[in-house]
């Protein structure tokens, strides 16, 4: 019998978050470890008459490719991948690991080749969502390997991602519908405002944020949510940005990045651990060394750290910086393949909005 709060989610994935209407054509990326949930999903997807396609992954597939691919191989765009972005209604990645770490002996500048073959499909798969004409979502299945990860037993990391998901309560859905009306007053409060300064022991940053929009995070596209974001005016970023916590790409950890931004773009980058990757990734094209997104955790029911960007770039206490590809829906026009996550601990800083005191010690004060 399965974790009844398994067919919970599978409910709330199809018609909360992705609200698939009969009809509709919706991509399932999953992994063979995530069968349970696969099938909950499934099965929901099919009662609500929508045309499903699963796309799953053979572990240790994307090793063998990174590793032997000729340069064309790295460089093609699948018409199956083509197709589904640009004509599906709803994709839904149901994310699970059965080896985190399995691409860390990839030569980094093959991965970031393969990010810049992908930027054309990345820009229409944003710009379809920010026109609402694709729905999308991720959410974990939780493995061994991401418990592993996260320092937890697989008992105890299964009921970190569920409670996060407050599949505990008779009714997750009320429960997220209320964190968006809590989120909209920050959002209504930095609407139409322009200069952001950040300021603590890890950032002294500058940016503006006018004409842009911030986005209220309410279980919609992540779940489990709980955060605001926007896309800073692209050269407007200035100043110095130190992440406590390590920043993972393809499997990947980069320690104590630190970066350096001159009108709007990074121009010098520093890592205790894989800086290599890091640069490469920088170099991918020319949106990469900017951001796309600037975001701030508001769900202080996750307090821990868990190498899992979906629940990490959510804490409370923390922002998050993306170099890339920012979301359209927010105002952002940086384009890019990448679209790379990176958190700031800020429970010893303070934003300030246009000279008024925002947030001060990990929580907003308005």
């Amino acid at each position: 019998m399965p974790d009844p709060r398994v067919t919970k989610l599978a409910k709330i994935m199809v018609h909360y978050s992705l609200e698939l209407k009969p009809g509709q054509q919706l991509v399932i990326r999953t992994h063979p470890l995530g069968e349970e949930l696969t099938l909950a999903v499934y099965e929901e997807a099919i009662k609500a008459g929508a045309f499903v396609t699963i796309q799953a992954e053979v572990p240790g597939s994307e090793e063998i490719f990174y590793k032997y691919a000729s340069d064309a191989q790295l460089d093609y765009i699948s018409p199956v991948r083509k197709l589904i972005t640009e004509t599906f209604d709803a994709s839904l990645n149901l994310w699970s690991e059965h080896n985190t770490h399995s691409l860390s002996g990839i030569d980094p500048t093959r991965m970031a080749r393969v990010s810049k073959a992908g930027a054309p499909l990345v820009k229409v798969y944003m710009e379809r969502s920010a026109r609402q004409e694709l729905r999308w979502c991720l959410t974990v299945y939780p493995t061994h390997a991401m418990a592993q990860d996260a320092d937890m037993s697989l008992a105890d990391y299964r009921e970190f991602v569920y409670g996060a998901g407050m599949l505990n309560e008779n009714d997750p859905v009320a429960y997220w519908k209320n964190v968006g009306l809590e989120q909209r007053k920050l959002v209504d409060w930095l609407k139409g405002r322009d200069q952001v300064h950040l300021k603590g022991s890890n950032v002294d940053l500058k940016m503006s944020i006018k004409e842009r929009i911030f986005i209220p995070c309410d279980g919609k596209v992540n779940f489990p949510d709980g955060e605001i974001y926007t896309g800073p005016v692209e050269d407007s970023v200035e100043g110095w940005v130190r992440f406590k916590y390590p920043a993972i790409e393809f499997g990947q950890e980069v320690t104590d990045i630190q970066l350096w931004f001159e009108k709007g773009r990074v121009i010098k980058e520093t890592a205790s651990k894989n800086q290599e990757l890091l640069t490469a990734q920088l170099n991918t094209d020319a949106g990469a060394r900017s951001l796309g997104e600037f975001g701030i955790g508001t769900n202080y029911g996750i307090t821990r750290f868990t190498k899992n960007m979906l629940f990490d770039e959510k804490m409370g206490g923390t922002i998050h910086l993306a170099v890339g590809a920012g979301y359209p829906e927010s105002g952002s026009k940086n384009e890019s393949g990448i679209h790379w996550d990176m958190l700031c601990d800020m429970n010893d800083a303070e934003i300030h909005v246009d000279g008024n005191l925002f947030y001060k010690d990990g929580k907003p004060v308005i």
